[in-house]
């Protein structure tokens, strides 16, 4: 498991880009972030809330929304995608992912803007989404979606993801990927660097 320094979460930062060649950055949440990070999941489509979080919400609720800003805990970590828009930067997706040690596997879910949907804004968060899962030395991803959540469906298609069943809850459909990246190998450079120094603190500690 990457050791994380939560002091200083900057470094962990990315620059994706939209399908248009337009800057996002991933970033992991702050406590700065509370506020916007609400009004984005209220900003949210009904649909797109209830595909996101499996049911009827209109925001986060104050303890989960305690959760999702407090990075680390119990392995999950929580990042916002962003844009300047208008000047501002302004959150135009997030994602929240956790480390099962158990299974060796990273679970994660995600939600994007609906005005930005379509831009391959998803579709470069999951890729650096599994850019982490690596530098975790994780041996999986997966999620598990509504069947009626035909984007993130034909998200996971795309890049490849095999289905399944999920477990327990016959509404929802798994989909998952095998990680086979040596940490000098991933293309995300934060994550291969940080991979690369896990795996030198690994080796000393021997």
């Amino acid at each position: 498991m990457t050791a994380l320094q939560l002091d200083d979460l900057q470094q962990y930062s990315d620059q994706l880009r939209t399908r248009g060649g337009k800057p996002v950055t991933v970033r992991f949440v702050e406590p700065r972030d509370r506020e916007e990070l609400q009004n984005y999941i209220r900003s949210l489509s009904s649909r797109s809330r209830y595909n996101r979080f499996l049911g009827a919400i209109s925001e986060l609720p104050k303890s989960e929304l305690e959760r999702f800003i407090h990075i680390g805990e119990a392995d999950r970590f929580t990042v916002v995608a962003t844009m300047l828009v208008d000047g501002f930067e302004t959150i135009v997706g997030e994602a929240r992912y956790a480390f099962h040690g158990d299974t060796n596997a990273i679970e994660f879910g995600l939600s994007i803007d609906d005005r930005w949907q379509g831009h391959g804004i998803g579709r470069a968060l999951l890729g650096n989404l599994e850019c982490r899962a690596a530098s975790f030395g994780a041996s999986r991803i997966f999620g598990d979606t509504l069947r009626s959540n035909e984007s993130m469906l034909g998200l996971a298609c795309k890049a490849e993801y095999v289905f399944t069943h999920s477990p327990g809850d016959w509404k929802l459909v798994r989909f998952e990927k095998e990680i086979h990246v040596e940490p000098q190998d991933i293309p995300c450079a934060s994550w291969r660097l940080a991979a690369l120094r896990s795996a030198a603190m690994s080796s000393l500690a021997i």
